[in-house]
């Protein structure tokens, strides 16, 4: 299983009136490609894009996937009513639908499954309190459990000395220089004043071998071994993702 970056991110203010027929091609010429990011947003960041319009954009993509037999990755902030209602409309999914950083509710989780969706957490989830997480954890089917890091975002609220910081990550030029602290690698040395990462600038970058830390934290949740965790979910990915070329139907 190869991943690969496509074509970076399409802003939907700057789309262009052939935009869904040139993400067409794209797809027949990477035919290995899934469908997404895309999504639904009504955070600060989704204000700036009507929401009639995300709407439109968002279920011609998801149209496309279902064509096409991909699986689609979907982003969500404060609209899980609204994509629950779209994919109850259009759905069911077979090829997936990848909630990607999944923060709804524990009571939509099994309708979300019902029409195929997968449910991928990340250090998102440990800024939630623990036993609301946990009720969530609890809903989802075990193989339709997937780990991200979100990285660049999405920094685990961990010890900082089993995260991983990125080198060269200008927001914490300032806290080096007052607490000497390196981002080499790791932040295994750090002064006693720092501690967890609710100490780092907000923005601090998130570090793929985070991972780790999602999965060790998810496990503990689900009192699994995360052993065990890291099989299911790495099992789970593989069958997500080894879907076939349905480009040319």
């Amino acid at each position: 299983m190869e991943c690969q970056r496509m074509t970076g991110i399409w802003y939907v203010a700057e789309r262009t009136p052939s935009w869904l027929n040139t993400l067409k091609q794209l797809f027949e010429s990477t035919p290995s490609a899934a469908v997404g990011e895309i999504g639904l947003d009504k955070g600060s960041r989704g204000k700036q894009v009507p929401f009639t319009e995300q709407l439109q954009v968002f279920e011609q993509q998801l149209n496309l996937a279902k064509h096409l037999g991909k699986p689609a990755s979907v982003h969500c902030v404060r609209a899980f009513g609204d994509l629950l209602q779209i994919l109850q409309r259009m759905g069911p999914f077979p090829a997936g639908i990848i909630l990607h950083s999944y923060m709804g509710s524990a009571e939509m989780v099994p309708e979300f499954a019902k029409l195929g969706s997968y449910f991928s957490f990340s250090g998102f989830l440990m800024s939630m309190e623990a036993r609301k997480a946990k009720r969530i954890l609890e809903k989802v089917p075990l193989e339709r459990i997937l780990l991200e890091t979100d990285a660049p975002d999405a920094l685990p609220m961990s010890k900082l000395d089993s995260l991983y910081l990125v080198e060269g990550d200008s927001s914490l030029e300032q806290l080096q220089v007052q607490q000497g602290i390196s981002t080499s690698n790791s932040a295994a040395t750090l002064p006693d004043t720092v501690r967890d990462a609710s100490a780092l600038p907000k923005g601090t970058l998130n570090h793929p071998a985070n991972i780790l830390n999602v999965l060790t934290y998810v496990a503990s949740l689900m009192e699994m071994t995360t052993e065990d965790l890291a099989e299911v979910s790495y099992q789970n990915a593989v069958r997500l993702f080894s879907f076939e070329d349905r480009s040319s139907c």
